[in-house]
């Protein structure tokens, strides 16, 4: 009975350290790092639904990235292709741009 204690006490710490190492080699989520538009950031999908109605325009979207001061390329994107997100600054920059939008009626393109 001996035996089989001892092999059981070395199974266990074997587990142990094979658990901790397959631990240290997952990929953890940084604490603060850049999210991805998805549907784990709510508030950026409203953004870009009241963003996007008035990028229609000809030219609103080079208007825009000069407002923010970011390549016209980069606007396509943060509204149509959702691949990535401005930072802090410029976000901020879009919403003060996006208050000085006048409201838009229902079903205009303008």
């Amino acid at each position: 009975m001996a035996l089989a204690d001892i092999l059981e006490a070395i199974e266990r710490d074997l587990t142990k350290a094979m658990h901790r190492r397959r631990e240290a080699r997952r990929p953890r989520i940084k604490r603060g790092a850049t999210l991805r538009p998805s549907d784990d950031t709510p508030l950026w999908n409203a953004v870009i639904s009241l963003v996007e109605p008035r990028l229609r325009r000809r030219g609103a979207r080079a208007l825009l990235a000069r407002e923010l001061g970011i390549h016209r390329a980069r606007i396509g994107e943060y509204f149509k292709r959702h691949s990535m997100m401005p930072d802090a600054e410029r976000t901020l920059r879009l919403l003060i741009w996006l208050s000085r939008q006048p409201p838009q009626k229902e079903g205009t393109v303008f």
